[in-house]
């Protein structure tokens, strides 16, 4: 018996089903898997034997099309670009999300920063801030009236 890989990922991304199990699953004939790989919409791995083994994420991704195509209409080529735009929306999408946590971090480490006591090793020491009121000439007017 082989041994477990600890990483669920790794043993998920080794699982993988044949074109014809695929094909009968989702009622499909085998060339319409084939045809969507030579257009680059499925990317299947291989196998040692050069067997074509669809993973899970090439399931998800073939229902997608599937959705696209017998339920909205969608060419092939319409369908290339809608899954190129939610790749790069996954991606603008770990973006943002990896820019709100820097932010959030600089910000919290700034907050720390400024309640902090002055250093003693600054460069150049700053006194305590001075609160200096200032009084409108028109203010001090009206009130003697």
């Amino acid at each position: 018996m082989a041994p477990r890989s600890s990483t669920p990922r790794k043993k998920k991304a080794r699982a993988g089903y044949m074109i014809s199990a695929v094909a009968e699953l989702y009622k499909l004939h085998p060339q319409t898997l084939r045809l969507y790989e030579r257009v680059g919409l499925l990317k299947p791995s291989r196998s040692q034997g050069n067997t074509r083994l669809y993973t899970d994420s090439d399931l998800e991704r073939l229902e997608v099309i599937l959705t696209l195509t017998r339920e909205m209409g969608v060419n092939l080529a319409g369908i290339e670009v809608i899954l190129n735009m939610r790749e790069k929306m996954g991606e603008m999408q770990r973006q943002m999300q990896t820019f709100a946590e820097f932010v959030q971090s600089e910000l919290a480490r700034g907050l720390r920063s400024a309640s902090a006591p002055a250093s003693r090793n600054a460069l150049v020491r700053v006194g305590p801030p001075k609160v200096i009121r200032v009084q409108k000439p028109d203010s001090t007017e009206k009130s003697k009236n």
